[in-house]
């Protein structure tokens, strides 16, 4: 078990090897460490390997020691878990994209990781009003009694809501990061950063000492959608990171909950928006809580569960169904000087007609988390829109 966790610790280290990949990697060879003595030319019979990566495994896994690597990774990283780890958070292991690495700081509940409990998601804009800062307070005190575990990502505003009165009554809750576990951000969430490793868990993608990156945080957005049974939008913008975290829930077969706001509040626009395209609507505690419990528990075999995800997590977003989908020529010769690099890249890929994630990934060279931060940065700024099936055209 530890040889093949160092070869997942490993192959995260080589560039444009992101966690698709890696998992299907796994899914074709069975165990990372064998694919790592592999000739290179076998890895193009995995979907995604192109002769850019290939090129780049060749010259990289020279390099690379694992036994040593875990070594040394272990100094200033002595907790993390990848998926070859019993304790790994069995929900993850569903998602098309889960961590290679998931460092963790705090109390460890086996059984929770086992999905012996339900995780419920709370999320949404950093400036809430007074409204959703008091029903998420309620909402999430009301499904703490109720035995739910609460995730969030730490941020200020409604997810700080969402920690703190879990912790009032006495819950559970785990906060995702976009920084190294070692890392407090924001600075003002110092005292709730202490209560939920105390009381909690904290868990992140990151290793240690890596600070705050705009990139980052649409990436660990996958996570909280992946480790929750359902994920709960309280109060979100048109351009809002908890609004990526329903494309995610939605990516996943995970239900999504809107508290419906108002039209003169741009704070709930995202929320409407999300509500026209299906999602469902949060009508008061115990309504919420009538729909959570219905949601069947995991299967004990990942596989049957993954090949048959229960229709009642499948929310219809239907993002795509939008006129503006079409990138006009004019549109795809932009200036793209006030991009930075990365997002200028990935920009120029974009035509008239959409682009999938792996064919983004071999042209750009990217890994797979790092392109999925860029790929919500630029759909967050209004240049690019998700469609089904992980793939994006320009607006």
């Amino acid at each position: 078990m530890l040889q093949e966790k160092a070869y997942w610790l490993a192959w995260s280290q080589i560039p444009g090897i992101g966690p698709i990949l890696l998992k299907r990697i796994q899914q074709k060879f069975g165990q990372l460490s064998q694919a790592w003595q592999l000739p290179v030319a076998e890895l193009g019979q995995v979907e995604g390997f192109g002769v850019k990566i290939i090129s780049k495994v060749q010259e990289e896994r020279s390099k690379i020691n694992p036994e040593q690597l875990l070594k040394n990774h272990i100094i200033d990283n002595p907790q993390f878990w990848t998926p070859a780890d019993p304790e790994y958070p069995q929900l993850l292991l569903e998602i098309p994209s889960p961590p290679p690495v998931l460092y963790y700081r705090g109390k460890v509940e086996l059984r929770e990781n086992l999905e012996v409990f339900g995780a419920i998601a709370i999320v949404g804009t950093r400036y809430p009003t007074e409204y959703a800062k008091r029903w998420t307070r309620r909402i999430s005190k009301t499904l703490t009694e109720q035995g739910f575990i609460i995730v969030s990502g730490m941020a200020a505003g409604i997810d700080t809501e969402a920690h703190s009165s879990c912790l009032e009554a006495q819950g559970r809750t785990i906060a995702v990061l976009g920084t190294g576990v070692d890392t407090i951000y924001p600075p003002s969430n110092q005292k709730l950063y202490q209560q939920i490793e105390q009381e909690g868990l904290i868990l992140s993608e990151y290793p240690a000492k890596t600070k705050p990156d705009r990139g980052n945080f649409p990436a660990r957005n996958r996570i909280i959608a992946g480790l929750s049974r359902a994920v709960l939008i309280m109060e979100a913008p048109q351009k809002s990171g908890a609004l990526i975290t329903a494309r995610f829930a939605n990516d996943f077969c995970r239900d999504v909950y809107v508290l419906p706001g108002t039209l003169d509040n741009r704070q709930a626009l995202g929320c409407l928006d999300l509500l026209y395209r299906g999602a469902q609507v949060i009508l008061g505690e115990e309504p919420l809580l009538e729909m959570l419990q219905s949601i069947p528990m995991l299967d004990s075999s990942l596989q049957s569960r993954s090949a048959s995800p229960s229709a009642q997590s499948q929310l219809k977003l239907d993002l795509s169904e939008s006129d503006s989908n079409i990138a006009t020529s004019q549109q795809q010769k932009r200036d793209l000087s006030h991009l930075e690099p990365e997002l200028a890249q990935i920009m120029s890929l974009m035509t008239d007609e959409s682009v999938s994630l792996d064919a983004i990934a071999e042209k750009t060279g990217l890994d797979t988390s790092k392109l999925l931060a860029s790929l919500s940065q630029l759909e967050l700024m209004g240049l690019i829109s998700q469609l089904p099936g992980m793939r994006y055209s320009a607006i």
